[in-house]
C-alpha cells in the first residue's frame, strides 16, 4: 500500500511540472526531486492543500499563485561577494592571469548565470573596476547576468539595495559604487550600462559565447546528474579556451578532467584546457560595395563575382540546375576530371563523371527527393597507374520558395589521407602481432587492474553519495538561511511594535500620574487595573498593595459599599453616572466630602473609571 502510494505521489509531481513547463515555460524537470518536492510541499502548507492534483486546480483558477510558488522554488540567496575568501582569491590570482592573457583592446565577457537579485552581477563590475580602473572598466567589460526569476530580474534592474544588504561591502566600497537614494542605495549608473541582465534557462537556451569568466555559484546543485552534464556541456562550448569557470563551494566537475583543468579545487575555480577547440560559428553573408565610382549593373556584378568564387575554390565542384543540366564547372574540377566549359549546358548524366569512378545519378536523384545532403566516403578513381581517393558531397538547394533550384557536387581529394591510412593499418597490425606476444603478460594486469578498477569505482560512488549528501546539506543550508532573514525581518516588525506600546504605555502613565484627582480603574471583575498618584495621596495606599485586588473589598477610607451598585450599573449599562458624593475619610484620617464620577471604558466587556475628588459644598448623596 505504501509503495502504491509513493508512485501516486510521484506520478502526481511529474504532471503538475509538466503543466507548469506547459502553461508557463518554466521546466523544472531536470531539478531533484528531493528538493523539488520539499520546496512545493511548503507552498501547498502555506496555501492550506494536502495533493499536488489540488494544488495545479488552484494555479489553473489563480495565475498569481505561480509567481508565489516561483519565488519558493527559486531560493534567492545572495549577497554581495559572498564566500569572501573565494572572490578574493578570484581577485588576486585569477583576475591578474586573465587580463595577461588579453590584448589592451580586447573586451572581456563575462557571464553570471544565476544572478538572482543581482548582487554577484555588481560584484563582478565593481572587482573589474577596481583592477583596470573604472575608465578602463567602461570601455572593455561587458557582463551578461541571467536568470530564471523575472521577479528576481526585476530587482536586479533597478541597482537598488538596502543598508542592510551592503553591510559586508567595505566603506570605501559602498561610497565609490553607490549613492544615497532615499532610504536605499543605487549602483552607480556609468557602470550599471555595462551589466545586462536577462531572462536565460541554463538547461534549455543556447549559452553566450566567447567568455573570458563563468560564474555560476550554488545552482547547478539544484540539477540532477544529467541536468550537470548537459549545463556542464554549454558552459564548456562559452568559454574560450583557458576561460575561467567559478562554481559555488557545493559543486564539483568531477568526471570532467579531460575539459577542464583545476585552478583551486577549495575555492571551486576551474578552467578550461587551452587545447580545446570551440566550434566554428557561422559566418554572416558578406556585404560588397563597389569601390570604383562607376555604377555596374547589381546582377551582373552578382553573378560574375558567384562565379569567381566558384571557378576559384580549391575543391573541385560542379553544380546542376533543377533539371540536372550541367550549369557551373569549376576550374579544379575542368583539370581533374577532363571537362571544359563547352560541357556547360549538357545533361549530366552525359558526362563519364556521372556514372564513373562511381554511380551519382541515383544519388542525386536521392538527394532532391529527402531534401537532405548525401555523402559518399574514399571513392577510388584510377588515372592510368595512378590511384586518388574522393570524399564527395551531394547538396541540394531550395530557393526562397522552398522548391528545389539546383544541386551542388563537391569532390574533396582525400588521397594522401586514404593512403597514409593505409600505411598506418600495415604498422598497425606489426604492431598487433607483437601485442599478441604481449598478450599474456598483459592479462595478468588485466586481472589485477580489475580489482583495482573495481576499487576505484567503489570510492566514486561512495564520492558521489557524498558529493549529493554535501549538495542537500547545502540546499537545507540556503533554505534555513532564507527562513532566518524572514524570522529577523519578524523580530524587527515586533520590535519596532513593542517601542510603540512602550510609547503609549508610557504616555498613559504620565497623562494618569499628571490627573490631581483619584483615578482608579477596574476590570469587568470590578478589580484593580489602575491606580494613579492622586489616588495614592488621596486614600494613602500605594498602587502594588491594591493591583488585582478587589475595590469594593479594600478597606480605607472611602465607603465603597455606597458605589457598588452605582458601579454595577455603569457595567451594565456602558454609560456614564451622574456624580455621587459621599463622606469619607482622607489619609490622615480628616473628615472630607468626596465626588466620585463612573465612566465606562472598552467595549462591552470592558470595565470602568472612578475618578475621585474632595468635593468644596454641597451634602452626600
Amino acid at each position: 500500500m505504501g509503495e502504491s502510494q509513493d508512485a501516486g505521489e510521484t506520478e502526481a509531481l511529474e504532471e503538475l511540472l509538466g503543466f507548469i513547463r506547459e502553461a508557463r515555460g518554466f521546466d523544472f524537470t531536470g531539478y531533484k526531486r528531493s528538493s523539488l518536492a520539499r520546496r512545493i510541499r511548503k507552498r501547498m502548507s502555506d496555501v492550506g492543500i494536502r495533493t499536488y492534483r489540488d494544488y495545479q486546480d488552484l494555479l489553473e483558477t489563480n495565475a498569481e499563485e505561480f509567481s508565489a510558488l516561483f519565488n519558493t522554488i527559486l531560493i534567492n540567496v545572495t549577497s554581495f561577494f559572498r564566500d569572501a575568501e573565494a572572490w578574493a582569491f578570484l581577485q588576486g590570482e585569477i583576475l591578474p592571469e586573465l587580463l595577461s592573457g588579453l590584448t589592451p583592446d580586447e573586451e572581456i565577457r563575462v557571464w553570471s548565470a544565476g544572478c538572482s537579485s543581482g548582487e554577484e552581477a555588481y560584484s563582478l563590475a565593481i572587482m573589474f573596476a577596481e583592477a583596470l580602473g573604472l575608465h578602463e572598466c567602461l570601455r572593455r567589460v561587458k557582463i551578461y547576468a541571467t536568470d530564471m526569476d523575472e521577479e528576481a530580474l526585476r530587482e536586479a534592474r533597478t541597482g537598488l539595495y538596502t543598508p542592510k544588504s551592503l553591510e559586508g561591502l567595505p566603506s570605501d566600497l559602498r561610497e565609490a559604487y553607490f549613492e544615497q537614494n532615499g532610504a536605499q542605495f543605487s549602483f552607480r549608473p556609468d557602470l550599471r550600462r555595462r551589466v545586462i541582465f536577462g531572462r536565460h534557462d541554463i538547461t534549455r537556451d543556447a549559452p553566450i559565447s566567447r567568455l573570458d569568466l563563468l560564474v555560476c555559484r550554488n545552482t547547478l546543485m539544484y540539477f540532477n546528474v544529467e541536468a550537470q552534464t548537459q549545463i556542464i556541456d554549454r558552459f564548456h562550448f562559452a568559454l574560450r579556451p583557458s576561460g575561467f569557470l567559478f562554481l559555488g563551494k557545493a559543486e564539483m566537475l568531477l568526471n570532467d578532467a579531460e575539459r577542464f583543468e583545476v585552478v583551486n579545487m577549495r575555492q571551486r575555480l576551474f578552467r578550461r584546457r587551452a587545447g580545446e577547440a570551440t566550434p566554428p560559428y557561422q559566418p554572416t553573408p558578406l556585404k560588397i560595395r563597389a569601390s570604383s565610382g562607376v555604377e555596374l549593373n547589381s546582377f551582373a556584378r552578382s553573378r560574375q563575382l558567384r562565379d569567381l568564387v566558384l571557378d576559384s575554390a580549391p575543391a573541385p565542384s560542379i553544380a546542376l540546375d533543377a533539371d540536372g543540366a550541367v550549369a557551373v564547372i569549376n576550374s579544379q574540377a575542368r583539370a581533374q576530371f577532363g571537362l571544359t566549359t563547352s560541357d556547360i549546358g549538357r545533361p549530366f548524366q552525359d558526362l563519364e563523371i556521372s556514372y564513373r569512378p562511381v554511380e551519382l545519378r541515383s544519388l542525386i536523384d536521392q538527394s532532391t527527393h529527402e531534401r537532405r545532403a548525401l555523402r559518399v566516403n574514399r571513392v577510388e578513381r584510377r588515372v592510368g597507374e595512378d590511384v586518388q581517393f574522393f570524399d564527395i558531397l551531394i547538396q541540394p538547394l531550395a530557393g526562397p520558395s522552398g522548391l528545389h533550384v539546383a544541386t551542388t557536387i563537391a569532390f574533396t581529394d582525400v588521397t594522401v589521407v586514404t593512403q597514409l591510412k593505409s600505411e598506418l593499418k600495415t604498422v598497425r597490425e606489426d604492431l598487433e602481432t607483437a601485442y599478441e606476444e604481449l598478450q599474456s603478460t598483459n592479462e595478468e594486469l588485466e586481472t589485477t587492474n580489475e580489482e583495482l578498477q573495481s576499487s576505484i569505482e567503489e570510492l566514486e560512488t561512495t564520492n558521489e553519495e557524498l558529493q549529493s549528501t554535501n549538495e542537500e546539506l547545502e540546499t537545507t543550508n540556503e533554505e534555513l538561511q532564507s527562513g532566518n532573514e524572514e524570522l529577523e525581518t519578524m523580530n524587527e516588525e515586533m520590535r519596532i511594535r513593542t517601542e510603540e506600546l512602550d510609547e503609549a504605555r508610557g504616555f498613559l502613565e504620565a497623562v494618569l500620574t499628571s490627573i490631581a484627582a483619584g483615578v482608579v480603574v477596574l476590570d469587568g471583575n470590578l478589580k484593580v487595573k489602575s491606580w494613579n498618584r492622586g489616588a495614592v495621596d488621596l486614600w494613602g495606599l500605594r498602587a502594588d498593595e491594591v493591583l488585582e485586588q478587589p475595590f469594593f473589598e479594600l478597606d480605607f477610607g472611602l465607603p465603597t459599599h455606597k458605589l457598588l451598585a452605582v458601579a454595577q450599573e455603569c457595567l451594565e449599562t456602558r454609560e456614564r453616572s451622574a456624580p455621587v458624593t459621599v463622606e469619607a475619610l482622607s489619609r490622615i484620617g480628616r473628615p472630607i466630602i468626596c465626588d466620585v464620577f463612573c465612566s465606562p471604558f472598552g467595549g462591552r466587556d470592558g470595565g470602568i473609571v472612578l475618578m475621585m475628588e474632595e468635593g468644596r459644598s454641597g451634602s452626600p448623596g
